[in-house]
């Protein structure tokens, strides 16, 4: 491979993940770790990255995200899959709040279907998916429009979340970790999706493969508190996402798969909606995590159902006069 193909496949895999180890550029356009922050070094001098140790990160490092145009054409097939299966756990009369976020819009798509279904979000795209579901509430948080990804943040926004109670929360991010669970490269959003882990009974995140092993730079949701990861299946030579997976079932974090299967023509076909493969939790989940501003223990969550009737529908409709 030629030293400006090498160096083009370098810049897409950091516009992608946000950040990539120097390991991992050294597998995919295999060459060698010196090789590769030799292009490293030639990219941040014509200013399209920036050096990290062990790394390499988008310019400005890890504060800066890709806007959601950018965002919206990454691993579509891998989000509609997830999005579907994602669908599945969502019954009928719940009450949830959903994040912002490419993947969580086309899950909101699919949640239109579901009659008596209340959706918390501080997301304007999902919002508007939702906007014609005559069987679906809708409830926005209030905060602050923030451009790059259409969503409610600040001060406004978490306010309007406190005291809300719903049975779960389907949450997306730049990166996810077995060691430090959902990140995000903004502040703004990561203080909000803390507030939205508050609210909720059980916490489900949605993420593709490409985000397994990548970290970003503000925590959002830690590993103990991640009920279930909604995700796809990794390519055979994807080591480090296959790693993660296992490392976060390890943890107690329940992993439902979704991907493609071959038809007998040999065309690859998505899986259709409800198909998954849960992968067993090895143990109890640890009890009490480090804390931060809107963080609680796991085991203060209380179920949905467990709640006096209308309690849920109370708090909503509370949270709407606010």
């Amino acid at each position: 491979m030629f030293a400006a193909e090498r160096r083009q496949l370098i810049l897409e895999m950091v516009r992608a993940n946000g950040a990539v180890s120097l390991r991992e550029l050294a597998r995919v356009v295999q060459t060698s770790e010196v090789t590769v922050r030799r292009d490293v070094r030639a990219l941040e001098a014509e200013g399209l990255l920036d050096r990290r140790h062990g790394g390499a990160v988008l310019p400005g490092g890890f504060t800066r995200e890709s806007g959601f145009p950018q965002k919206s054409h990454l691993a579509t097939a891998e989000k509609t899959a997830i999005a579907d299966l994602a669908a599945s756990f969502v019954e009928e009369g719940e009450a949830i709040v959903v994040g912002a976020g490419t993947t969580t819009q086309e899950l909101a798509r699919r949640l239109a279907r579901v009659p008596g279904l209340t959706v918390v979000t501080n997301s304007l795209l999902v919002a508007q998916a939702l906007a014609h579901a005559n069987r679906v509430e809708v409830v926005m948080t209030g905060g602050t429009l923030r451009g790059s990804n259409y969503a409610l943040v600040g001060s406004g926004a978490e306010q309007s979340l406190q005291g809300l109670r719903v049975s779960r929360a389907f949450l997306s991010g730049s990166g996810l970790t077995a060691e430090r669970g959902l990140s995000t490269s903004n502040m703004l959003s990561a203080s909000v999706d803390r507030a939205l882990v508050q609210a909720a009974a059980e916490v489900v995140v949605l993420a593709d493969h490409t985000k397994l092993g990548t970290d970003t730079m503000f925590q959002t949701v830690p590993t103990d508190f991640i009920t279930r990861l909604v995700t796809d299946e990794p390519p055979a030579h994807d080591d480090r996402a296959a790693t993660e997976l296992q490392a976060l079932a390890d943890q107690g974090v329940q992993i439902a798969v979704t991907g493609a299967s071959e038809n007998p023509g040999g065309d690859q076909v998505p899986a259709r909606r409800g198909q998954r493969r849960d992968v067993p939790v090895p143990g109890p989940r640890r009890g009490q995590v480090p804390g931060g501003p809107g963080l609680r223990t796991a085991g203060s969550a209380t179920a949905l159902g467990e709640q006096a009737p209308g309690a849920e529908r109370a708090r909503v409709a509370d949270l709407r006069r606010r």
